[in-house]
């Protein structure tokens, strides 16, 4: 009861439930009211997957403001910089006491990256709104000259003159170029020891594809063709359409938006990803069995199998909870988890299509081909082929 009354004496996020079945986020002061400036920045990623995310950045600053005792009119450039000093970025000036104290921890570097976005999009909102601290709009609406990453990014790179800049973003470093793999014999270790049609599924899907766990609980059994020449005419082999939907019952969300639609009852557009004949089996392995017993209606692939929810939407989070409970059975090192089975599937189709990135990236659904070499385009430390190289070079040089 304590801390629910420290919670009820601050500011905080708040969850709205919407008559469609969606919900959005706000930030509330202790008197129930949304805070304005908060509501009419939030309002504009509304239906969106980050506005949660900002909501909870941003309801951070907004305490540690009132804690400083500072306002949109009044706050500068380097107050903004000493907040992400207080939260966990180097900064070279004091910013006074360390805000995020145990057992919070300071934001990591990605976090700290999402901080500067929330912080620099929500006072350029408040200052072009109100009219107000031109100086700090000033100091925040920066740019800088394009690097060869964002020219090959773009569409038209070549005429590109300037990027927008963020002074409160942290020093951008190289992206990680060896990402979290899974163990060898994984898939076969894991398939040993699941307990249910379903999680075998689930296991032989995120294999098998490049498919992201919100994408994967999101799907809907409108989504699948599982056989060739669907009546969507985008695909002639097997194939599924991951759709953002921001009303599903489980809160499962695609990452990408891409748009979608029903034309005379078949799903169109969205991210479609290819599905292989072991895909097919399991699928009809669980329909059959599992989803036949216990589903309610609701028309989503993946149910809870247990519990007093039996037959409603499984949530992501519980699919995880699946293949970290999955992997300490089979004693597999390190947790398992679901986005490490799109980065080995990719590495393997890039191995596999002789380096070609694009290959990859139309596999599995990757922002850019460049992306794609950059991360997964190293060589295999223990293939043949590098072996034999590096033997080669070592003998001329004896």
């Amino acid at each position: 009861m304590v801390r629910a009354a420290l919670v009820l004496e601050d500011l905080r996020v708040q969850k709205i439930n919407r008559a469609d079945g969606s919900w959005s986020y706000s930030i509330l002061w202790p008197d129930y009211t949304a805070d304005e400036e908060a509501e009419s920045y939030l309002r504009v990623y509304e239906g969106s997957g980050s506005q949660q995310t900002y909501a909870y950045y941003l309801v951070d600053h907004l305490r540690w403001r009132i804690r400083e005792g500072l306002t949109t009119e009044t706050i500068t450039l380097q107050d903004l910089q000493r907040y992400q000093g207080a939260v966990g970025a180097r900064v070279p000036m004091p910013y006074g006491q360390p805000w995020r104290v145990p057992p919070k921890r300071p934001y990591s570097t990605a976090g700290l990256s999402v901080s500067a976005t929330v912080l620099k999009r929500f006072y350029l909102h408040q200052c072009v709104r109100l009219g107000i601290n031109h100086e700090l709009r000033e100091s925040l609406d920066v740019s800088r000259l394009p690097t060869q990453a964002d020219r090959t990014r773009a569409v038209l790179g070549h005429v590109m003159t300037s990027m927008p800049s963020n002074p409160l973003a942290p020093p951008s470093g190289k992206r990680r170029r060896h990402p979290k793999m899974l163990p060898d014999g994984s898939r076969s270790d894991l398939m040993e020891v699941v307990n249910t049609a379903r999680d075998e599924m689930v296991v032989t899907w995120l294999s098998d594809s490049t498919l992201r766990i919100g994408g994967l609980t999101g799907l809907h059994l409108v989504d699948l063709h599982l056989r060739e020449h669907a009546g969507c005419g985008e695909c002639v082999s097997p194939h599924l359409h991951v759709c953002h939907r921001h009303n599903n019952p489980n809160r499962a969300r695609a990452k990408k938006k891409e748009d979608w639609k029903v034309v005379d009852g078949v799903i169109t557009g969205g991210e479609i990803y290819r599905v292989s004949p072991a895909m097919i089996s399991s699928y009809f392995k669980y329909m059959t069995t599992e989803y036949a017993q216990h589903a309610t209606g609701h028309g989503m692939l993946l149910i809870q199998l247990s519990g007093p929810s039996t037959g409603e939407p499984w949530t992501a989070d519980a699919a995880r909870g699946m293949l970290r409970r999955a992997g300490k059975r089979a004693r597999l090192p390190g947790r398992i988890k679901p986005h490490a089975f799109r980065h080995t599937a990719t590495s393997k189709i890039l191995a596999l299509a002789k380096g070609d990135p694009s290959v990859a990236k139309a596999a599995g659904n990757w922002a850019s081909a460049a992306m794609v070499d950059e991360v997964y385009g190293h060589p295999d430390l223990h293939s043949p082929d590098f072996s034999a190289a590096l033997t080669a070079v070592w003998q001329e040089n004896e």
